[in-house]
């Protein structure tokens, strides 16, 4: 299983995707009109520390929610990114072992060498 979730619109998810090239076998998912299923989420969070980690504070609708002031617990950060795909840090890319977080040089290097073994 090889799965990119991003935004198409977004510059730096289109960078992202370039400088990964991905193989064939790699589904792309454009979160605003597919979503993120709540499988996906799972999977995702099998292979990081917590939900917080996936979740994005640079979102519109966390200022606008004023999310900053609360204190969020993991169920939060879950239910807000399966409401709203924005919540997602973007790029995801998810393997079947491993998923690599934001557009980080670091994160993407280590997710190309893992889409293309």
């Amino acid at each position: 299983m090889k799965k990119i979730f991003h935004l198409s619109t977004c510059k730096t998810c289109q960078k992202a995707i370039a400088f990964l090239n991905p193989p064939s076998d790699c589904e792309l998912i454009d979160i605003k009109p597919q979503g993120i299923s709540s499988d996906d989420l799972e999977q995702m969070r099998a292979h990081t520390d917590s939900y917080e980690s996936l979740f994005s504070r640079r979102a519109m609708l966390f200022r606008q929610r004023n999310l900053g002031d609360k204190n969020l617990t993991e169920d939060d950060y879950q239910k807000l990114i399966l409401e709203h795909y924005t919540f997602l840090k973007r790029p995801v890319i998810l393997t079947s072992d491993a998923v690599f977080i934001g557009s980080a040089k670091k994160s993407l290097e280590a997710a190309q060498k893992a889409l293309h073994g």
